[in-house]
Parts: structure tokens; C-alpha cells; sequence
């Protein structure tokens, strides 16, 4: 951080906009909606600012003010800052003369309920933040109510039942004075030129995806899907194909669902998670893997289901082959390492050849069984092979038999191998013929001088 320090001083003064004031709503949003995502130092940042602010915007501070009321050192307060500005709550202008620095922090309002839901970057972020269930209550406590069949009209007058026009002179000059109005909230602030639009646009055929269709959703909207899920204008491609509907159009749901989806499929099923970038990611515990089998299912828990056929194929895998794993996963709630064990363990039994129908017995019946983890789905198949031959036999019109010599091809676990653990050489036991207790009480007796006498 010491780069960032350079860029602030403690002396340096700065005054505070605030072109309106906040409501209580405003203070909900920042609390519930950006507070996880921006953390406690940038939103007290913000409500200190928001304080003295609405004393006027004419009394200058400077920076050791902030560090005493927020008890933070300054590289605090500035990360507390640059949080404030990447998620849209603050504007900073800076004007330098020399030595000197003068800073603006204009104060933005937070983006309602129905924005941020909207914004994919937004809603991923919180989701990640605060988890599932909170942020399915936060949706639902914030949802518009459309209102219950409770018997009621609405009677309310508008505004031409009510008043009418009376002819008046006035000046023009009244028409043309300006007013401050409200500072709308604004989104994220967000540079898309990152992203390579014309690659995107390049593998997308005018016969398949019309210009009209492709320029129908906002450029920023198809950056921040590519930047969140880290998705290349190849991979913007696909996901493109997968959101068309039968209309050849591209609504901006179905396309952020085919994001999060392909993001799912290919690389996990946990939400992304957005670090700073001045914050030092944390090193990997390592996982000790002991044995072979402990690799493989490392390996199987770890790979996407399309990597997992590509190495297996040695090729890019059929779209139907992707297909069903992709339902299996997001249909049928079965792990990526479960589908990637069903998956190999057809691939290689059946030749090579994945059929659905044969593929979703065998996953309905884990799912009976309650199949949940790799080891279990290697087990099972290891002991329901048998069943699993005669589900397959049942499915072929004419099931050939297997010629003689023929080695079966099945994966490398199929064959449970256990490391024994080398047997240590037990020590003989004495018998009569090599120990003689007798003959040995006698010598100790001699060398102790003691008779047989004395011992009776």
C-alpha cells in the first residue's frame, strides 16, 4: 500500500458535497445492501461524511480529522475511500497546486432495491457476501408488494380532476432559470473497453445472431457478465447462443442466466468472489495427497465435467455429452465429482458411447441411494456393476456378447486397490525343545548359591 499513500496526506484538505440530503431509505440500503460488500471502515467513512456534510458545505477539513473521529490510520481511511468510489457512493476531485492538495468528496446516493438486484455485479457480489438465505430474506423484504384482493377501489383524484388552468402573464425569464434538482443515483462505475466486442461479434453470424438482436442488450451489460465470470469473447460467444430465445431475440435475463449457467458448468458451482486488488490473497492450504486414489479423487471433485470428457476423448466433447452433464448437475443436484465418476464410468464401460437414457437410470438410482461424494459414486459402482451390465443389455435392441480375449475397459478405480501394510516378522515362540524352564531355573539357583533345599 505504500504507493497508495503517496496519493494522500494527512494535511491535505478537502471539502464535502452533498448536492441533497439522504433519506431513511438511503440508510437502509447502505447497512443491508453495501455495507457487506464495501465493509465497516468505507460505510463509517460514508456516514462521517454524511454528518458533516449536512452542516454546510463550506467548512473545510483536513485528513487528521478523519483519522481521529474514525481512529484509523491513513491508509485506512484512503482504502476506506477508493471502496466508496469503485461502488458508486463517492465522487473525489482533486485540485493540486504544488505541494498543496484540495480535495472534493461529493457523497452519491445508494442505488434502490430494484438497481441493485439488476446489476449482475452487485447481486453476485452480495450474494457471495452475506449467502443464500439472507439474500433470498433481503429480496423479499424489499420486493414491491402488488397489492391483495382485499375488496378495496382505488378513488384517488389525479391532478386534472383536481385543478385547471387559469391564464396568468408572467415573465419568460421564469422559464428559463435553473434549479438544482436531485443527484440520481448512479451505477457502478464501470469501463467496458476491456472487453474485445468485435471477437464477440466476429463468431456470431448475422444468420444466427442478428445485429439488431446483439445491439439490443448494453454493451456494459455484457462486460460486467464477461469480467464477473471471467468469460472471454469466446466464451461471451456461447453464452450468447445458449440465451437466444425461439424469437432470435437476446432478453437481458435469459442472457445473465446463460452467464451464470455456462460460469456453473465450466468452472464452479459456488458464486465468484470479488477481492480488492490491493488486498493480498490468501496462500492455499495445500491438500496432502497420500496415494493414487486419493489424487483421483482429488481429480474428479476438482475438474469440470467438459474437462473431465475432453481428457478422457482427447477431444472437444459432443454438445449432447455437455448437455447432460449440465442437467445432471442443475436439474438433478448431483455434485460436479458424482457426474464426472457416472460420466467415465459409461464413457469407458459402454466403448465410448454416453447414452442419456442409460446414464439418467443409473443417476436416479444414486439418487435413491443418496449418493453424495466421489468415493461413494466409485463404491456403488463397483458393487452394482453387474446391475448396471443388465440396465444396458435392456436398452440395446441386440446386445452382442463380448468376444473371448477381449479385455473389458473400465476406469482406473474400478479395481479397488488397497495398500497392505507389510507384515512384520513376529517373533518366534519359544517352544519346550528351545527354552527349557527347568534347566534354566536350575543355573540361576547355582549362581545365586542357593539349594534345592533352602527353596522347600
Amino acid at each position: 500500500m505504500a504507493h497508495l499513500y503517496k496519493e494522500l496526506q494527512p494535511v491535505d484538505a478537502y471539502t464535502i458535497g452533498l448536492p441533497h440530503p439522504f433519506s431513511d431509505y438511503d440508510r437502509q440500503l447502505l447497512t443491508l445492501f453495501y455495507q457487506p460488500l464495501i465493509g465497516p471502515d468505507a460505510l463509517s467513512l460514508f456516514m462521517t461524511l454524511w454528518a458533516d456534510g449536512e452542516q454546510g458545505n463550506a467548512i473545510t477539513y483536513n485528513h487528521y480529522h478523519l483519522m481521529n473521529i474514525l481512529t484509523m490510520p491513513l491508509g485506512r481511511v484512503f482504502e476506506a475511500r477508493i471502496s466508496l468510489e469503485a461502488i458508486g457512493l463517492l465522487r473525489t476531485r482533486r485540485k493540486k497546486e504544488g505541494d498543496v492538495r484540495e480535495f472534493i468528496y461529493e457523497l452519491l446516493p445508494p442505488l434502490d432495491a430494484k438497481a441493485f438486484f439488476s446489476d449482475p455485479l452487485l447481486s453476485t457480489f452480495l450474494f457471495s457476501k452475506i449467502g443464500e438465505q439472507a439474500y433470498r430474506n433481503l429480496r423479499g423484504h424489499f420486493a414491491l408488494d402488488q397489492g391483495s384482493d382485499d375488496g378495496y377501489e382505488d378513488v384517488s383524484r389525479t391532478f386534472m380532476d383536481v385543478y385547471k388552468p387559469v391564464p396568468q402573464s408572467f415573465s419568460e425569464e421564469m422559464l428559463n432559470e435553473n434549479f438544482q434538482g436531485r443527484n440520481e443515483p448512479k451505477p457502478v462505475p464501470f469501463v467496458e473497453s476491456s472487453f474485445d466486442f468485435d471477437l464477440l461479434k466476429a463468431g456470431l453470424s448475422e444468420q444466427m445472431v442478428p445485429q439488431a438482436t446483439l445491439t439490443a442488450v448494453s454493451k456494459e451489460t455484457i462486460a460486467k457478465l464477461a469480467f464477473l465470470y471471467s468469460l472471454t469473447p469466446l466464451d461471451m460467444q456461447k453464452v450468447v447462443m445458449m440465451a437466444l430465445d425461439e424469437d432470435l431475440q437476446l432478453p437481458e435475463e435469459r442472457l445473465r442466466k446463460a452467464a451464470t449457467e455456462f460460469y456453473k458448468m465450466n468452472v464452479s458451482k459456488e458464486p465468484p468472489v470479488l477481492r480488492k486488488v490491493y488486498e493480498q490473497e490468501q496462500p492455499m492450504q495445500q491438500v496432502e495427497l497420500k496415494t493414487r486414489d486419493d489424487e483421483l479423487v482429488h481429480y474428479l471433485e476438482h475438474t469440470p465435467p467438459i474437462d473431465m470428457l475432453r481428457d478422457i476423448n482427447g477431444k472437444e466433447p459432443l454438445p449432447v455429452d455437455v448437455e447432460l452433464a449440465e442437467r445432471l448437475i442443475h436439474t438433478h443436484g448431483l455434485s460436479i465429482g458424482v457426474v464426472n465418476v457416472l460420466l467415465q464410468y459409461v464413457h469407458l464401460r459402454n466403448d465410448g458411447k454416453i447414452t442419456n437414457k442409460y446414464v439418467e437410470r443409473i443417476a436416479s438410482h444414486w439418487m435413491n441411494k443418496k449418493i453424495e461424494t466421489v468415493r461413494a459414486a466409485m463404491e456403488i459402482s463397483r458393487q452394482e456393476h453387474d446391475q448396471y451390465i443388465k440396465w444396458k443389455n435392456e436398452g440395446q435392441k441386440a446386445p452382442t456378447r463380448r468376444k473371448s480375449g477381449r479385455e473389458e475397459r473400465v476406469p482406473d478405480w474400478f479395481y479397488k486397490k488397497e495398500d497392505k501394510p507389510e507384515k512384520r516378522e513376529q517373533p518366534k515362540k519359544s517352544s519346550t525343545t528351545d527354552f527349557n524352564v527347568e534347566e534354566e531355573r536350575r543355573k540361576l539357583m547355582k549362581e545365586l548359591g542357593i539349594t534345592r533345599d533352602e527353596v522347600n
